[in-house]
């Protein structure tokens, strides 16, 4: 994407981001949830903020749709605009990471080059690609918003699954394989995964 901001300069903050980091008390980090519409990414990464929340962590939670109603609300569902989503998040993702927090983005994203990108705006230890690893007849089956009974239909173009490729990630941080677990499970295996990695502090 061709930059068209000029004559802008960067402004250093009086707060670093260090002093930010040293006041929450653990460590901030992005949590990139990826998978197919309806796979879990939203239930399972607001779990998971909540599980944070209860334990002092400062966290956010990003999601696909909430974040189409308003800062992404110019794009569609083609190759190139879902690149340009992507891209948008994870300049946002990479600001909540500056301020401290744990940032959780629930995305399809299903090209493995945007993943990537947003990893190496990154610090290494601040990018966890998060797969939710659910099968497509799956997420068919409960089609929690009816979108692939559309998208078979052809009410839908440019549906990841169907009509639009969904590159699986080949070597996630966090494999979730969601089929027998429930979403407390899935939640708890990811909380545990950053205390091991010592983003957070173990719960007492």
């Amino acid at each position: 994407m061709d930059k068209k901001s000029e004559n802008v300069v960067w402004h250093n903050h009086s707060v670093t981001h260090e002093a930010r980091v040293a006041k929450k008390g653990h460590k901030p980090c992005v949590l990139w949830f990826t998978g197919l519409s309806g796979s879990g990414k939203s239930t399972i990464a607001n779990a998971v903020d909540y599980l944070l929340y209860q334990q002092g962590v400062h966290s956010y939670v990003l999601d696909g749709d909430n974040v189409r109603h308003g800062l992404n609300g110019d794009l569609g569902f083609s190759d190139c605009d879902r690149v340009e989503n992507i891209r948008r998040i994870g300049e946002v993702a990479k600001l909540f990471v500056d301020a401290g927090l744990v940032v959780s983005t629930a995305f399809i994203s299903p090209f493995k080059d945007d993943r990537s990108l947003v990893r190496n705006q990154l610090e290494p230890g601040q990018f966890f690609e998060v797969y939710i690893d659910t099968p497509l007849d799956v997420c068919e089956q409960r089609d929690p918003k009816g979108l692939y009974k559309k998208a078979r239909n052809g009410e839908i173009k440019n549906f990841t699954g169907i009509s639009s490729a969904y590159e699986a990630p080949e070597n996630a941080d966090i494999h979730l394989q969601t089929a027998g677990k429930s979403v407390e499970q899935c939640a708890e295996y990811i909380v545990q995964a950053l205390v091991d990695a010592g983003i957070v502090k173990a719960s007492i």
